[in-house]
């Protein structure tokens, strides 16, 4: 299992259109010495087709006004403690400014989260919804070292990764949790031996230092960036270590930063609780009959017994797996990251229902990072290095089982997946750096953080932690009444308007704007 539903951004969201719509480098450079890495010039040329580690398909299309994507490589220390040393290859993307030269302010940054998630192949994907923002900054992101082209982490391969996701993630029994233990550590152990170079270098720290060399090499004095989900852990983790190098910074779908990893699993748990209530009752509010049930806590119910069922007996999903009880609920959770993905749920549980798992497996494939090839990219492989990297507590089966009544409390459906998930980092060869990031900022400028009051994945009362912990003068907080993960892709005007004064203008919203 990922180590929590902390991965889960912006990055699968794209994913998931894709999955649906079926249905219906890793470069490195191991020479060291005295290079200097900020001199270096990036090779832009034309983008490849995704890697397998990125995701596989098509090149990107070119962007509506007929310009290309550009694709490059820059040199990055394997180990920041050792500038001079090995180096390895971070992938980079970038569309070109749009308009005026002398209008231009920059690059601007992005990273959709994850961690894990690649935004060489992300940026793409939502490249026309910046385009205001285009007017005056390339758009730029990268895959974070471990990720995508990145020097990824690699774990299982993808037949072992099928077998892998058809486990049983909510353990009922001394046996389902030996099983489940087991398979952890056998995991755990996969990505050591394939990986073993990589691992003690994709902390958070790690790519924060690697983005402002960045900064420098794309030729910013400051950095501009636009983080969403993790992006924002990423994003404070840089304003820390670099305050006085904080340009323009967005942070939206906004992490905790004060919460241990069970704290946020937690969190999480009633996240995901408030938007399947909120999915309810949207459902059997229309005009038209809901078809999945007849108010909004029969609706809950007949999800709980379908649950239920398939733990006892699974049914077909895409041939030749079948639809189990994890995978559905990994599926109904993808489904809560965004409203517009609530008719998926609904149709896919309709056909659950009638014996027909594969929507519902189709959208669990998505979260997993599964396309219809067969073919896995290294998001979970990834999600996991980094989350256990990062995280310095380790939890053991006997700590989550009493544990379990409180998970359980926060959420019927999703308590046990998320609770059993704390297991990802047992035995995990690396150490964890520290109970939460540390993103005290100050004298850094002003963050525009926005929380959402539905988002599932970062529930809301992160984003007032994360303006808090950032520092007076620094953390500008903004409220959207919404649903789904993230406040800028809904697009809501309100939201825009702050988020483009911003960026584009330098206006600040006053701190406690609410948008709905």
């Amino acid at each position: 299992m990922p180590n929590s539903f902390r991965l889960r951004a912006a990055a699968l969201a794209a994913a998931t259109a894709v999955a649906m719509s079926a249905l219906l480098t890793g470069c490195s450079d191991d020479s060291g010495g005295d290079e200097d890495l900020t001199a270096q010039k990036l090779g832009w040329k034309d983008c490849p087709a995704p890697s397998e580690a990125e995701g596989g398909g098509a090149a990107p299309s070119p962007l509506p006004d007929g310009d290309e994507w550009q694709c490059a490589t820059m040199k990055a220390p394997l180990d920041w403690d050792d500038p001079e040393g090995d180096t390895i290859g971070l992938a980079l993307i970038r569309a070109e400014a749009s308009g005026e030269a002398d209008r231009r302010i920059g690059s601007l940054l992005f990273n959709f989260g994850g961690p894990g998630g690649s935004g060489v192949t992300t940026l793409p994907a939502f490249g026309p919804d910046y385009a205001k923002l285009r007017t005056r900054y390339d758009l730029v992101s990268f895959d974070p070292r471990g990720v995508g082209r990145s020097a990824p982490v690699e774990c299982l391969d993808d037949k072992q990764l099928d077998t892998y996701f058809q486990q049983d993630a909510t353990p009922d029994d001394a046996a389902e949790r030996t099983e489940l233990l087991d398979n952890t550590e056998e995991f755990n152990a996969a990505c050591e031996k394939n990986s073993k170079r990589i691992l003690p270098h994709v902390r958070t720290t790690d790519a924060a230092r690697d983005m402002d060399l960045m900064r420098q090499v794309l030729g910013d004095d400051k950095l501009r960036y636009f983080g969403v989900s993790y992006g924002t852990e990423l994003g404070g983790v840089y304003a820390h270590l670099f305050p006085d190098k904080v340009g323009r910074a967005v942070f939206d779908a906004v992490v905790d930063p004060t919460q241990t990893p069970e704290e946020g699993s937690l969190a999480q748990a009633k996240g995901f609780q408030l938007a399947l209530d909120n999915f309810a009752e949207d459902c059997v509010s229309k005009v038209e009959d809901c078809p999945v049930g007849d108010s909004a806590q029969n609706v809950k119910d007949r999800i709980a017994r379908l649950l239920k069922d398939l733990d006892r007996t699974p049914i077909p999903g895409v041939f030749p797996r079948e639809l189990t009880q994890t995978a559905a609920t990994g599926g109904i959770a993808q489904s809560l990251y965004s409203k517009d993905f609530w008719e998926y749920l609904t149709e896919g549980l309709e056909q659950a229902y009638d014996g027909d798992g594969r929507v519902l497996m189709v959208l669990s494939d998505a979260l997993n990072g599964r396309n219809e090839n067969g073919q896995y990219s290294n998001i979970t492989a990834a999600n996991v290095a980094i989350n256990c990297a990062d995280d310095k507590p380790r939890y053991d089966p006997a700590y989550v089982e009493r544990r379990l009544p409180e998970f359980r409390d926060a959420s019927a459906l999703f308590g046990d997946y998320l609770a059993w998930s704390m297991l990802s980092c047992a035995d995990w060869p690396v150490p964890g750096a520290a109970d939460h990031p540390d993103v005290r900022a100050p004298g850094a400028p002003p963050i525009l953080v926005i929380g959402n009051t539905g988002d599932p994945a970062t529930p809301y009362e992160g984003a007032g932690r994360m303006a808090a912990a950032l520092g007076k003068g620094v953390g500008v907080e903004l409220t959207y009444k919404g649903q789904g993960h993230g406040a800028y892709d809904s697009k809501n005007e309100c939201v825009r308007d702050a988020v483009h004064g911003y960026l584009l203008d330098g206006k600040v919203p006053a701190a406690g704007t609410v948008c709905s």
